[in-house]
C-alpha cells in the first residue's frame, strides 16, 4: 500500500501517508493483557538474527517466529504436544527454515518424554502463501500428516459438520484443541482453542496489525466473528494469539506494508476484549476497499473481492 489513504478509525475519517497512521483520534481502547513471552520476539532491527525464534509458553507448548529477513510477512507458528500426536500451525513463509527447527522441536520432547516418535499434523490457520510455504517439506517428513488447503479438506481432517457452524474437538492425547471454523480472511480460515492454557490461536483473523477482508467476504467474516464471540462468552481466553505483528505500540499506528524491521513492536498478545471490538467494528459498512477502520491494537482493512 502506498500513497494517501483514507482509513476510518470508528467511524471518523483519518487520512494516513502509507499505511503508517499519524496520530489516531481519540477512541474505545482495550487494555493488553498480561505478557506471555519472557524474551522480546525477533523484529530486524538489530543486524543478524536467527532464521527463527522460539518461545515455550509451557512444556507441551511452544511459538515459533520466522525472521523478518527472510520474509517480510515475519509469521508465527504454533506447536501443540498432546500425548498422541502434536499439531503444527501453520508451516511458514517462504524463505524459512522452519521444519529444522520442527524437527529439533520434536527431538527434544521425545528425549525429555523418553518416547522414540510422535505423529506430527501439520495444518493452517487459513491457505494463504504466507502460512503453507513449507508444506511440500514436511509431506515428505515420515509420520506427518499435511491437512489440505480447502475448506471441504479442513472440514472433513476436524470433523466440522456443518462447516462453519459447528465446532470440532480435536484431542491431542490428554489435550482436546476446539477448532472454530472463521472463514472471511479466507474461505479456509480457522482459529484453534486451547483449553489447558486457556489461548485462542487466531491467525490472521485476529492479530495486532491490518485484519485484510475482501468485500465480498465481509459478511462470511461478520457471521465467524459473531460466532466467535458467542463462544468467547462460554470459554475463557487468557490471550489472542495471531499470526503476524503489524502494530507498533503507538495505538493505532502500523508498519509500513513490507517493512524491512518492527521497531518499537507491538506484543503478539491481544487481550479476550478485543474480539467484542472487532464485533462492534464488523458492524460498520466497511464496503470500499483500503478504507480502513483504525483500532488501537489493530486496523480492519476491507479489500478488493477475492476468489477465495
Amino acid at each position: 500500500m502506498s500513497g494517501l489513504q483514507p482509513f476510518i478509525r470508528l467511524g471518523a475519517a483519518v487520512l494516513l501517508a502509507g499505511c503508517l497512521a499519524g496520530t489516531p483520534p481519540a477512541g474505545a481502547k482495550t487494555a493488553a493483557p498480561a505478557r506471555l513471552f519472557a524474551e522480546r520476539w525477533i523484529d530486524g532491527t538489530n543486524g543478524a538474527e536467527p532464521a527463527t525464534q522460539v518461545q515455550a509458553l509451557d512444556a507441551d507448548t511452544f511459538v515459533i517466529r520466522q525472521s523478518v529477513h527472510s520474509n517480510f510477512e515475519a509469521p508465527f507458528l504454533y506447536l501443540l504436544f498432546g500425548r498422541d500426536k502434536v499439531l503444527l500451525i501453520d508451516s511458514g513463509a517462504d524463505g524459512g527454515q522452519i521444519v529444522p527447527t520442527i524437527d529439533r522441536l520434536i527431538a527434544e520432547w521425545l528425549i525429555a518424554h523418553k518416547r522414540s516418535a510422535i505423529p506430527l499434523i501439520v495444518a493452517h490457520s487459513h491457505s494463504h502463501g504466507d502460512h503453507i510455504a513449507a508444506d511440500a517439506a514436511f509431506a515428505k517428513r515420515p509420520d506427518t500428516v499435511v491437512v489440505g488447503l480447502k475448506p471441504a479438506d479442513v472440514a472433513a481432517f476436524f470433523g466440522i459438520d456443518p462447516w462453519p457452524g459447528d465446532v470440532a474437538t480435536f484431542d491431542l492425547g490428554g489435550r482436546a484443541l476446539s477448532i472454530l471454523a472463521t472463514p472471511g480472511h479466507q474461505a479456509a480460515a480457522i482459529m484453534v482453542y486451547d483449553p489447558q492454557l486457556k489461548l485462542l490461536i487466531s491467525g490472521d483473523t485476529l492479530y495486532p496489525g491490518r485484519l485484510y477482508i475482501p468485500v465480498n467476504f465481509l459478511d462470511d467474516n461478520r457471521k465467524s466473528i459473531d460466532r466467535l464471540a458467542a463462544f468467547a462468552k462460554r470459554h475463557p481466553i487468557r490471550a489472542v494469539l495471531g499470526a503476524h505483528i503489524e502494530m507498533t505500540r503507538t495505538p493505532g499506528r502500523d508498519y509500513a506494508h513490507e517493512a524491512a524491521s518492527h521497531p518499537d513492536e507491538h506484543a503478539l498478545e491481544l487481550p479476550a476484549a478485543a474480539i467484542a471490538e472487532l464485533r462492534q467494528g464488523l458492524t460498520a459498512r466497511l464496503d470500499v476497499p483500503d478504507q480502513g477502520q483504525v483500532h488501537d491494537h489493530f486496523i480492519i482493512m476491507p479489500v478488493g473481492a477475492r476468489a477465495e
